[in-house]
């Protein structure tokens, strides 16, 4: 029986694939308005790739160095009695198989949003509806791709392994190149967006996509790399950790084939879905994309519950995958109360912004703590009921389904990911429309789908976060199953000073992270701020609209700079876990994952709701709400804005990946720990 839903699984990731070719032709087929947007589409699609292929080949260097490290130590040091020279190339080819599908995701991401924007824009002529389908259907073609090529490539590695150690080896590669990805893309995407926002909308007052802005096409080359490459990445790397932590634990109790049931059946649902997604007439694309949500989780539900009665599951272990995701519903309603452009909170910042931008970033901050609270008692009660509920069916099992837990919440990452790529699409579509000069309807229909994108992306990145929190808490019992599997037994005890040395410094390191982002980002938007001013100051007639800027001299900076400060971030996060664990052995490591866990999550929580209320408080006034364009609530709002930009984009997306490398790495050294750690 397992390996018939191993095959399952192939089959659906391969059904996947048809459904993304045919959105991808679909969206390819539809018109374009005119010349001028070919050519706006052009240099952001090449400055989109260009990124990329630097990025990328940065990455590749840093991957072999990686896995000739992974080569020398794992699983047993080459130096050891006992090592195996065949075991260890299998960790390597699995960690390299890992990063490359990775990559895959992103450059998956970035083919089809630098075509879905120009569609969206153009279709925005015709009617919401056209332009809504074009910015959606362009995300699918992701949210098909990746999951199905993440399915896919978990059941390669057990067919050909079945090897915890290879398992974890394959999403640590995910999971490190995701980090790396997102870190590198949130900052160039923030440095464009800062730069172009304080230079444009505070400094000269013109419109946010004017093509005078020498950073415009920056900014939203910046939309692909940071939103669609990194968070495909990093959604990528999520539902890989969730199976493997999932794998790791049910291959010891023999219930591999329930985990294949349930994430084929949650792609199946997803493919239904997406499918079935549309608009009405006179409808509002948020809910559209809710709706969409709401229809894959009920669809995921009857045929899972269908799937156990049939397979003779026991439904405590289905029971498990729908707190899960409900669990996630839950947590994605709460970043929509919060961060939702028709919800009291951003309301509430849009009228703090008329007393200034200090203000404006008390109040927007003040719901960003508050918005971390049901979200965290959700993961909370997602991992204790799930537990209890599987418990009693044998020792293991409760961890197992704590697993199940987080495979129910990623279950619909499909839609996920679709929901997630339409915001920086569709937002990309009213730059490129304005840039195109497409005129006020085109405008006004753009910015109700980006306001509607960008509520979308905060649910989504609740979503994620909160399936990090569910996948690593089971990357904890992975970790106490591969010490037991060495002989060691292992309790978590807080009054252990080693343990709660561990959990000090790792709650610490999310800040540290975050902090080594948000620092690359400032510094790089100096820099760009002062090229925008130079090129204002000395090239004739551009501030009046005569002449061209050099849009490729901003690209590169932007470029440079995100790939200098992507290795170092995400470098302290694993070396803090390898001292750690050599300092204080287990014991330390199990307290430093607890810490980094909590921390992490609340970290993530609040800056990525807290930037999503500052963004969408904008757009509020933005509509002519409170003064409107150019007043001075707006200038504080974008003040506001420009603080949250890093926030949601750069640093707290990217937290939910670092939690998820540092457990790896933990699993991948436990036995180094072991055998080497000073106490």
């Amino acid at each position: 029986m397992t390996d018939i839903w191993v095959y399952v699984a192939l089959g659906i990731s391969a059904l996947s694939y048809v459904v993304a070719a045919y959105f991808y032709q679909w969206v390819k087929k539809l018109p374009t308005a005119n010349s001028k947007l070919d050519e706006v589409g052009s240099l952001i699609r090449q400055g989109a790739f260009t990124f990329l292929k630097r990025e990328y080949r940065i990455l590749s260097i840093f991957t072999l160095c990686v896995a000739a490290i992974m080569f020398v130590l794992f699983p047993s040091p080459i130096w050891s009695d006992n090592v195996n020279l065949l075991s260890n190339l299998s960790m390597v080819g699995a960690y390299i198989f890992g990063t490359v599908l990775s990559a895959l995701a992103g450059y998956v991401g970035i083919s089809i949003a630098t075509i879905a924007n120009l569609k969206a824009a153009s279709a925005a002529r015709e009617s919401i509806q056209k332009s809504f389908m074009a910015g959606f259907r362009g995300g699918a073609v992701m949210g098909m791709a990746v999951v199905g090529t993440s399915l896919a490539g978990m059941a390669i590695i057990y067919l050909l392994s079945r090897d915890s150690n290879v398992t974890m080896a394959f999403s640590f590669g995910a999971s490190s190149l995701a980090l790396f990805a997102k870190a590198g893309g949130g900052i160039f995407t923030k440095t464009a967006d800062i730069a172009a926002d304080l230079t444009g909308k505070v400094e000269l007052g013109i419109p946010e996509d004017d093509p005078r802005n020498p950073a415009v096409i920056a900014d939203n080359v910046g939309d692909n790399v940071g939103d669609v490459a990194g968070m495909g990445a990093d959604l990528f790397d999520s539902n890989v950790a969730a199976m493997a932590a999932t794998m790791i634990i049910a291959m010891a109790l023999g219930e591999i084939s329930f985990m294949f049931c349930l994430t084929s059946l949650g792609l199946l649902a997803s493919i239904i879905g997406v499918l079935l997604a549309r608009m009405g007439k006179n409808g509002n694309p948020s809910r559209a994309l809710n709706g969409g949500t709401y229809i894959t989780c009920g669809i995921f539900a009857v045929l899972t519950f269908i799937a156990s009665l049939v397979g003779a599951y026991d439904l405590r272990m289905w029971g498990a995958a729908m707190v899960g995701m409900v669990a996630g519903v839950i947590i994605g309603l709460t970043s929509d109360f919060f961060t939702g452009d028709d919800k009291k909170p951003v309301a509430k910042v849009a009228e703090a912004c008329q007393s200034g931008p200090a203000f404006t970033i008390l109040t927007g901050f003040s719901y960003g703590l508050l918005s971390a609270l049901p979200a965290l008692v959700g993961i909370g009660l997602a991992a204790l009921i799930s537990y209890k509920l599987c418990a009693p069916l044998g020792e293991g099992y409760a961890m197992l389904g704590i697993s199940f837990s987080a495979i129910g919440m990623l279950s619909i990452v499909g839609m996920i990911i679709s929901n997630d790529a339409y915001g920086p699409i569709v937002d990309n579509a009213r730059g490129i429309a304005e840039m195109a000069g497409l005129g006020d309807k085109v405008l006004e229909i753009t910015d109700e789908l980006d306001a509607a994108g960008n509520t979308a992306k905060a649910i989504t990145k609740g979503f994620s976060i909160g399936a990090a929190g569910l996948t690593v808490i089971a990357l904890l019992g992975a970790f106490q199953e591969v010490v037991a599997a060495a002989g060691t037994r292992i309790v978590f005890d807080l009054m252990d000073p080693l343990v709660f040395f561990g959990m000090l410094v790792g709650s610490a390191i999310p800040a540290v992270f975050s902090a080594m982002l948000m620092t690359g980002v400032s510094r790089n938007s100096q820099l760009l701020v002062s090229e925008i001013h130079r090129q204002f100051s000395t090239i004739p007639g551009l501030r009046e609209g005569h002449a061209t800027p050099d849009y490729a001299r901003c690209i590169d900076i932007a470029t440079v700079g995100s790939i200098r400060e992507l290795i170092p971030a995400g470098l302290t996060a694993i070396l803090a876990t390898l001292a750690v664990g050599f300092i204080g052995g287990v014991q330390a490591v199990g307290g430093y994952l607890t810490g980094n866990i909590v921390s992490g999550l609340l970290l993530a929580l609040v800056m990525s709701n807290a930037g999503g209320l500052w963004d969408n408080a904008k757009k509020f006034i933005e509509a002519g709400n409170y003064g409107g364009k150019g007043s001075d609530a707006h200038k504080a709002a974008v003040i506001g804005d420009t603080v949250g930009d890093p926030f949601k984009d750069t640093a707290g997306p990217s937290i939910n990946t670092q939690i998820t490398v540092v457990s790896l790495v933990a699993s991948l050294s436990a036995v180094l720990f072991l055998t080497y750690s000073l106490f």
